[in-house]
């Protein structure tokens, strides 16, 4: 790993930081991370291994969106109700109210479990893709790992306990968060901030309307998902995320007592996280931070770039003195495409966690000819 020091004028400052913004939760696990720098805000045993309820299901709901986007199903899918699956989930904790041998398109599905936390939903559709639930929680598994979740582990598709086959962190659920908004965003969009939905009939005819259970819908400006969970061994817990200018924060939540009380704690968190910090500018797009070493390249270096105005998170009113460091695998080999991603720019801030924004190639770096890859070698064969 090559480093290269990288000078950030406008931001080292010769005034110390500020503390960090205190912040207290009765929550037994609380973790906080601003993803427009990826700076580690607040954590509370975050590495906990514990049962997820139906935060579950945030990893049911990746594995169909991946598959969505790679063309391996498509939204417009029927999937059956089982007789034996309807009986076994009709009305059995969060409901989608499902009918038995009802064809449901997975669209709908998405709906409610997204929206309704539907249990029934999550296996008619984890059976439908995979033959059986435990066939799609293998596929869970492997995504979890894909994806770094080094403390999860997945034995149902709803988050149903199951005597700790089941587990996650609260540092995983934000992981997986921040990897559904960045991968999937127009899926995110569409099923992640409804309101309500409608599904199921009551015995009186009257169609079942229920409204989506995330506290911050409603309460706190640029909410858009996503997931509540509970159970008596779980608490009340919540993997919730918002963006206002500019800044997406995803904060969880895990262990509280009551539904008010997660509801209170998560709205107070994330107006904390909003509040109690913010974006200093340092980079501004297509600004160039340094030059890596490219061999056997056209050009002997190419420039690095930042691919987006960057931001550092710092607490509120403070104006800390930063360093900076550029961090990238070299030397690079050439062909190199202008705006690969090919190193880092690694801020740290006293008090806080390393903050990584990437930076891209500035231009094209063609492979050398033979004579300039035959005088690389002779360089190489006597030492120079």
């Amino acid at each position: 790993m090559k480093k290269i020091a990288a000078l950030l004028a406008a931001v080292a400052m010769a005034v110390p930081a500020a503390a960090n913004p205190e912040f207290q939760t009765p929550a037994p696990v609380a973790y906080m991370v601003d993803l427009s720098s990826n700076a580690v805000l607040y954590s509370k045993d975050a590495d906990r291994r514990m049962p997820p309820a139906s935060l579950a299901k945030m990893m049911t709901v990746y594995v169909v969106f991946d598959m969505i986007k790679k063309g391996q199903l498509s939204a417009d899918k029927q999937f059956p109700v089982r007789p034996e699956t309807w009986k076994k989930w009709n009305n059995q904790g969060s409901s989608m109210f499902l009918s038995v041998n009802e064809n449901v398109s997975v669209d709908n599905l998405l709906k409610g479990i997204v929206t309704l936390s539907g249990n029934d939903a999550c296996v008619v559709i984890a059976e439908g893709i995979s033959g059986t639930e435990q066939a799609f929680t293998d596929r869970m598994n492997d995504e979890a790992k894909k994806l770094g979740l080094t403390n999860s582990h997945f034995g149902t598709s709803n988050g149903w306990p199951d005597g700790g086959v089941t587990y996650v962190s609260a540092r995983d659920l934000a992981t997986l968060a921040q990897a559904t908004i960045r991968e999937f965003p127009d899926l995110y969009k569409r099923y992640y901030a409804l309101p309500n939905f409608t599904w199921g009939v009551r015995m009186n005819g009257s169609k079942i309307d229920q409204a989506n259970r995330d506290p911050l819908l409603g309460n706190v400006a640029g909410a858009d998902g996503l997931k509540t969970g509970h159970t008596d061994e779980a608490g009340y817990s919540f993997t919730g995320s918002a963006i206002q200018n500019g800044r997406r924060i995803i904060m969880v939540l895990a262990g509280l007592d009551s539904f008010g009380h997660r509801k209170e704690e998560s709205i107070k968190f994330m107006n904390w996280g909003f509040g109690a910090w913010s974006a200093k500018p340092i980079v501004s797009k297509g600004k160039q931070v340094a030059t890596a070493d490219v061999q056997l390249g056209s050009s002997s270096t190419v420039g690095l770039i930042a691919a987006d105005n960057l931001a550092v998170t710092v607490p509120s009113g403070s104006n800390p003195v930063m360093t900076s460091t550029v961090v990238y695998d070299g030397p690079l080999k050439a062909p190199i495409k202008a705006g690969d991603h090919i190193a880092d720019l690694i801020v740290k801030t006293p008090g806080m966690t390393d903050q990584r924004f990437p930076l891209v190639a500035a231009s094209d770096v063609g492979q050398a000819g033979f004579f300039g890859r035959a005088w690389v070698g002779l360089m190489q064969l006597f030492g120079g």
